[in-house]
């Protein structure tokens, strides 16, 4: 059983990476586009990624921290915790880096009461007034921060997995 949440976690975390490691990968292509085409494109990510970062980085996060705690005195405790600090921070970076952009790309979309609950919460009114490049270097490289971290949790638990 134990082995089995150790997959399951793992996967939650990978789940976390592809999301974020695919918002990076964007980045080059993305910062050519003008600024009509940027507001175009960026609703197209949602609910999709939303529900993926929900259940990987909300997922990946509690499931970390319950490995953290069973492994605790165990050869490789110390990587498996680094790796929920990882995962921490990329779920840190979110809230204060991400979320608060997200609401500006969303201000126009028609979302369901939950998008909008959840959008909204944490919002700024002077995000709205800033130039739209800020938000966008802002949101894409808070996303290349946020690959970083997930890379480094998924690689941390791949080896106290190893080492175990």
């Amino acid at each position: 059983m134990f082995e089995a949440f150790q997959v399951l976690t793992l996967l939650l975390v990978a789940v976390a990476l592809a999301s974020v490691l695919a918002h990076a990968m964007e980045l080059p292509g993305k910062l050519r586009l003008a600024k009509e085409e940027y507001l175009a494109v960026q609703p197209i990510y949602y609910p999709g990624f939303t529900v993926a970062g929900g259940v990987g980085e909300a997922g990946g996060l509690a499931a970390t921290f319950i490995l953290t705690i069973l492994w605790a005195g165990s050869p490789g405790f110390w990587l498996v915790f680094c790796a929920f600090l990882a995962m921490l921070v990329m779920h840190a970076l979110y809230w204060i880096l991400t979320h608060p952009v997200n609401n500006f790309w969303l201000k126009d979309s028609d979302l369901s009461r939950f998008g909008v609950g959840f959008f909204s919460f944490g919002a700024r009114d002077e995000e709205s007034a800033q130039d739209w490049r800020k938000l966008r270097d802002r949101w894409e490289y808070s996303h290349v921060a946020r690959a970083f971290f997930a890379m480094l949790a998924f690689l941390l638990l791949a080896i106290a997995y190893v080492v175990r």
